[in-house]
């Protein structure tokens, strides 16, 4: 399936129950990378908003660029009509953007599916000058516990295409061939999740390697997502964990 299509079925799911990011990280761009209320953000992969709308809430003027209009759709709801936000169609190779136009460029959770040669030369062109480049995601801890474990294993057994869209396939080099020598920077933040198994069911139906109902690996996935669930839980919950994981500097 495109990319950028990967997703259309699974917005409602997204919505609900993909994790926001910690307050922490929003700090750090604001008193490290210089974010302000001045600042022009271009926001790509922006997905359903859940990052831009961070920044709205700091007053920072957001530019959201999704090329999944069901998203999109979502993205622009949530913003509830904020004259800081907007959100248009386009892609990280092609935002569709005036040169030299932004402060700063944030991709949430997005950057394993761009071509990075071509994205790096579009945001070169788009970025000011000094402009930075910032990539962050929540990277679900895999170990640990015996659930992050049996979780990760699932993933693997059962999941349609995981190893090959996991964004853990972004290595060190590759992101010090996306930014200029020298400039790259980052940190590290942590946050959770409690899930009763309803919200860890729609949590493994927001991801786009999680076989959707039809799929010969749906119904053995669900059977040994509740075995999974029923071994771990604790007053009715189990945590997913995560490190934020924030990546920045000049392209």
């Amino acid at each position: 399936m495109n990319s950028k299509e990967r997703f259309s079925s699974r917005v409602d799911k997204y919505t609900k129950y993909r994790p926001t990011y910690p307050k922490e990280a929003i700090d750090y761009l604001y008193e490290e990378v210089d974010l302000g209320e001045s600042s022009k953000v271009l926001d790509v992969g922006a997905g359903t908003g859940i990052f831009s709308r961070l920044l709205l809430e700091r007053g920072t003027s957001v530019t959201a660029v999704e090329p999944n209009a069901d998203m999109r759709e979502v993205a622009v709801s949530a913003s509830r009509g904020d004259p800081n936000f907007r959100a248009v169609a386009g892609s990280a190779e092609e935002t569709g953007m005036p040169e030299h136009s932004f402060d700063a460029i944030v991709c949430a959770q997005a950057f394993h599916w761009f071509d990075r040669r071509a994205s790096q030369v579009e945001f070169r062109r788009v970025l000011k000058p000094g402009g930075k480049a910032i990539l962050i995601w929540n990277t679900r801890v895999t170990e640990g516990t015996p659930f992050l474990e049996g979780y990760e294993k699932l993933l693997h057994d059962l999941g349609t295409d995981y190893g090959k869209v996991n964004h853990r396939n972004i290595t060190r080099e590759m992101l010090e061939s996306f930014f200029r020598p020298g400039t790259l920077r980052e940190a590290c933040f942590a946050i959770s999740q409690l899930f009763d198994f309803d919200g860890l069911k729609g949590r493994l139906q927001s991801s786009s390697y999680s076989p959707e109902p039809g799929h010969p690996n749906y119904e053995p996935m669900m059977k040994e997502l509740r075995k999974l669930f029923d071994r771990n839980e604790q007053e009715g919950s189990v945590s997913f964990d995560y490190v934020t994981e924030v990546f920045w500097g000049e392209v």
